[in-house]
């Protein structure tokens, strides 16, 4: 009784994974197979004949390659901003202790709960105050800004398990703490660094409502809002050609992971550095 208790829990767990799974892989099938329909639309189903039409369509520089290389600039400067600004934050969090300690980082949680879109008004107000309005560094500076204080929460930890022993052995040596820092900490967290820069550059890769609403000029529009123009009126919408855009959006993302996701299972290179 209990092993035909066991089979149906089993059954219903692999049921529910497969659902799972199937939700997830029905919209990359109908993407995949959409890019290459020359008749596309909303159902899931393989085209008679595949054409490469739907990418040639889009492969201008009105629709594709201005707007990536404005969101490339964009999300690539604010990833660097705030990665930098992250680790400088984090540094004095993980390694001194303080009685506000604790309540500056429970309000840096809090803070990635607000919806951006609460704070859009004030900063749209704000920026057009300063002359902000309308321009790619200050647009970049929003976004850095908006995606600061989970960076700080993750970086924060990831340099919780670097020992001080090491700095202090760096701090017997002469080094700064500036130093230690770039020296020591920073290259022994090498796959806390690669999470916290994967994970901000693909938040602000897909954001659309920030650059939407900061930036007007359409030459500097990136891509996340230029899929609009696939968008054509009364509801008319160019399903191929908005698959073949979304598989050459997504492209730089799956690139990035690609490239550095072998540092990922590598884990903290710290064995030999505490030996001895």
């Amino acid at each position: 009784m209990a092993l035909r208790r066991k089979t149906r829990q089993r059954l219903a767990v692999d049921a529910a994974l497969l659902v799972a799974a199937v939700s997830f892989a029905l919209p990359l099938m109908w993407l995949l197979l959409s890019s290459v329909a020359p008749d596309a639309d909303l159902r899931v189903r393989v085209p008679k004949s595949a054409t490469f039409d739907n990418f040639s369509a889009v492969l201008t520089d009105e629709i594709t390659f201005t707007p990536m290389l404005n969101s490339l600039l964009l999300c690539g400067g604010a990833t660097l901003l705030t990665v930098v600004c992250a680790a400088l934050a984090a540094y004095p969090l993980s390694r001194y202790r303080s009685r506000v300690t604790r309540p500056y980082l429970l309000t840096i949680l809090f803070s990635t709960c607000l919806p951006i879109t609460a704070v859009m008004v004030p900063v749209y107000g704000l920026f057009v105050q300063v002359n902000l309005i309308d321009t790619m560094y200050g647009t970049a500076l929003f976004l850095a800004t908006s995606q600061l204080p989970f960076a700080i929460w993750l970086m924060k930890n990831f340099m919780d398990g670097v020992p001080l022993v090491l700095e202090e052995a760096a701090w017997t040596d002469g080094a700064s703490s500036l130093q230690t820092l770039l020296r020591v900490v920073l290259p022994l967290m090498g796959p806390g660094l690669t999470v916290v820069t994967i994970y901000s550059f693909i938040m602000m890769w897909g954001n659309f409502f920030v650059p939407f609403m900061l930036l007007l000029t359409p030459d500097q529009l990136p891509a996340s809002v230029s899929i609009f123009t696939l968008f054509g009126n009364y509801g008319q919408v160019a399903y191929g050609q908005l698959a073949a855009f979304s598989i050459l959006y997504s492209t730089p993302v799956v690139l990035l992971y690609v490239v550095i996701a072998r540092r990922l299972g590598g884990g903290f290179a710290l064995g030999g550095a505490v030996k001895g």
